[in-house]
């Protein structure tokens, strides 16, 4: 097809992108084609006039970096990807929401060449580019002391939805507060939701919302015209500030239905399609990029970022010629420097008692020394959470080198903003807040697993034993419930060696994040923990007080501050002619990782008589003690007093951990009974 007259090449482009989409979602019948007809131009403007992305290596790491916080839109973004040179082929597109295909209902990280982070989860994508952000000054100013090797900008495309989620507001409010100037998010303000007009529930002026964040804000008002949308963008680039580009357009522009939410997200239909042909006066043929548009893709946007990646390559040989040092450390921090076996020589601890927040703190100071691309935060708890690296200033404008990101009390931005700092590459990430908080960002816990990402999470004052701050601030059900999401390791440390043994798991792991659980509470340190636990938290549960006789009458099982409790327990048991092993569990994902011959010599199938010993959800435990065995844990909330009163109240004495083991038989007469006198 050649052009026609009075339609230009970025014309063409648009409305081929446009088609390709529709046709892509008309196959799938299934899809949103009212964003991929509405933001067809900003996206062509943005790939084709300003991204820097070198698709023949996507993963190089000076690229600027875009991430499609309106993720139901990804259809437009394959369409994009492909035109732009990406491994993604026309069958590819064909094949769009199928089973086992590269190209699913919302972009997934790792799984589509090109795709920075995934999104659909509206709100989260903003999160994670202000972080992307964020990475890059602060790898900017570490690394570019000799040769300019970390430069480029974060692009984020947000819809009314994602502006109406609770966390971009956290985001936003951060991202100004910390001027992250090359953060550019284009909004693509088209006043219509899945349910009808956005008016029903959203009415706000964003460009005076982001404002007052301190933003700067500009308006679009013709989303079709390409050179508007282009000088936004790049005056966006000038600024000391945030970007937000208003860009006023039709929803599923030049379809039937275009301007109303029945376009929003479903398949146009044959005739639908047909006729948007008709009005975009496109021709071409069905999942085709049509030849001017290709070679215009080409000269745009592949060879413009090869000639950048090509640049920075320079770059990079000439600090290699000119200071060796500095360059192995440069490729090193950029390549994703590690740590390995980090904690082997901090002394580990024989007598005393230590919270495991106080020894968590230690450790990330042991840490920090080690690794210095290492970067940590809080919601504002730092001084109770334990989470600061103390020779390390605040992270901010004025010092991009500082370690000590204050999040606010944001936890949703929080979990959010660790996720696209270790999507970014070159640093490692950790951040904290209390157990019970962990609610607030869990939407942003599911995504570090689903995206393989080592974002290390620490979560303090981790049960009832928070006593005084009373039931809205004593985690219950969280300990289970973050067990249950796939692709996540939980530690749980029963004392300040298996805190040690679980931050160097943690720091160590690459493809999943990592909980750990602290108490406020001191524990005391365990008689075989200093040589045992290493190994025993690995593998995620192990016999921490052996039975005295050749085989144990039954098993205590515990995590956390519970395990010492079992000890007790197992002292007063043996007194009355029980002779019992306790196990430490502080890692239930761990545990059931490893070969069956471990699990049965920790817990010998023989021995049925078994009680579990929790602060929290008594669900996810059978597992352990069968149908015969019992367990003391919390399914109600807990109450507001000293620690020792509530638990004593809750059950969790030594008194009551032996009756209720005694009540265990073999019969299943009281199995899976939480008991509570």
């Amino acid at each position: 097809m050649t052009k026609e007259v009075g339609q230009n090449i970025d014309e063409l482009a648009i409305n081929n992108l446009r088609v390709l989409s529709c046709e892509m979602i008309q196959r799938a019948n299934s899809g949103h084609p009212g964003i991929a007809l509405g933001a067809a131009p900003m996206m062509w403007a943005l790939f084709s006039r300003h991204l820097r992305v070198d698709p023949k290596d996507p993963e190089w790491s000076n690229r600027d970096r875009f991430v499609l916080s309106a993720g139901h839109g990804s259809a437009l973004l394959y369409a994009m990807l492909h035109v732009s040179g990406f491994d993604l082929s026309i069958n590819d597109l064909k094949n769009f929401r199928r089973f086992g295909s590269k190209t699913p209902g919302h972009p997934e990280r790792g799984h589509v060449p090109g795709v920075e982070a995934t999104t659909g989860p509206l709100g989260q994508g903003i999160g994670m580019a202000v972080r992307m952000a964020l990475a890059e000054r602060t790898l900017a100013a570490r690394l570019n002391k000799k040769a300019k090797v970390v430069d480029h900008f974060t692009y984020c495309l947000v819809g009314d939805g994602d502006l109406m989620e609770g966390i971009s507001h956290e985001a936003a409010s951060f991202a100004g507060n910390q001027r992250l100037s090359k953060l550019i998010v284009l909004y693509d303000s088209n006043d219509v939701s899945l349910d009808g007009p956005a008016s029903r529930s959203f009415r706000t002026d964003v460009c005076r919302r982001f404002e007052s964040y301190g933003w700067d804000t500009q308006l679009v008002a013709n989303g079709n015209d390409v050179d508007e949308i282009d000088r936004a963008i790049e005056k966006a680039k000038k600024t000391d500030k945030p970007s937000l580009i208003e860009i006023k357009t039709t929803i599923g522009f030049g379809a039937d239905k275009a301007g109303t939410n029945a376009v929003h997200g479903a398949p146009l239909g044959e005739k639908g399609l047909e006729n948007l042909r008709t009005r975009l006066e496109y021709d071409g043929p069905a999942f085709t990029v049509l030849p001017e548009v290709k070679a215009a893709a080409e000269t745009m946007i592949e060879n413009r970022g090869k000639k950048a990646h090509d640049d920075w390559r320079k770059v990079l040989d000439d600090l290699a010629a000119s200071d060796e040092e500095c360059f192995d450390e440069t490729v090193a921090v950029l390549n994703g420097k590690r740590c390995l076996n980090a904690l082997d020589g901090m002394t580990r601890y024989e007598s005393g008692a230590e919270a495991s927040r106080d020894t968590s703190h230690k450790v990330i100071q042991v840490l920090a020394e080690k690794m210095d691309n290492l970067v940590g935060g809080s919601a504002d708890l730092s001084s109770s959470d334990k989470t600061a690296i103390d020779a390390s200033g605040l992270l901010d404008d004025e010092h991009p080198t500082g370690r000590n990101v204050a999040y606010g009390v944001r936890e949703f931005a929080q979990g959010t903003i660790m996720n696209g700092m270790a999507l970014h590459g070159g640093l490692r990430v950790f951040g904290g807040t209390f157990l019970v908080f962990s609610d607030y960002l869990r939407g942003a816990i599911r995504l570090s697993a689903l995206q393989k990402l080592p974002v290390v999470y620490v979560f303090t004052h981790d049960s009832i034993a928070v006593g005084e701050d009373g039931p809205t601030h004593e985690p219950v059900e969280q300990l289970m419930s973050l067990r249950s999401l796939p692709n996540i390791d939980v530690l749980r440390p029963a004392d300040p060696n298996e805190v040690i043994a679980a931050w160097q798991q943690a720091i160590d792991s690459v493809d999943h994040p990592t909980v750990l659980v602290l108490t406020r509470q001191k524990l005391p340190v365990l008689s075989r923990t200093s040589k045992l636990a290493d190994a025993g938290v690995a593998r995620g549960g192990y016999v921490v007080s052996p039975q005295k006789g050749m085989r144990p009458s039954g098993i205590l099982i515990a995590s956390g501050s519970e395990v010492s409790l079992a000890i007790k327990a197992q002292e007063r048991l043996f007194k009355l002619g029980e002779d019992v092993s306790v196990v430490s569990m502080p890692s239930m994902e761990r545990f059931d990782a490893q070969p069956q011959n471990y699990k049965d010599q920790v817990l010998p199938p023989s021995v049925r008589r078994r009680t579990a010993i929790e602060m929290g959800s008594t669900r996810g435990w059978e597992r352990y003690v069968g149908l015969d065995g019992t367990i003391v844990g919390l399914d109600e909330f807990g109450a507001s007093g000293a620690m020792d009163d509530v638990l004593a109240d809750a059950g969790f004495t030594v008194e009551n951990v032996v009756l209720t083991f005694q009540k265990t038989n073999v019969t299943g007469e009281n199995h899976l009974s939480a008991i509570r006198l």
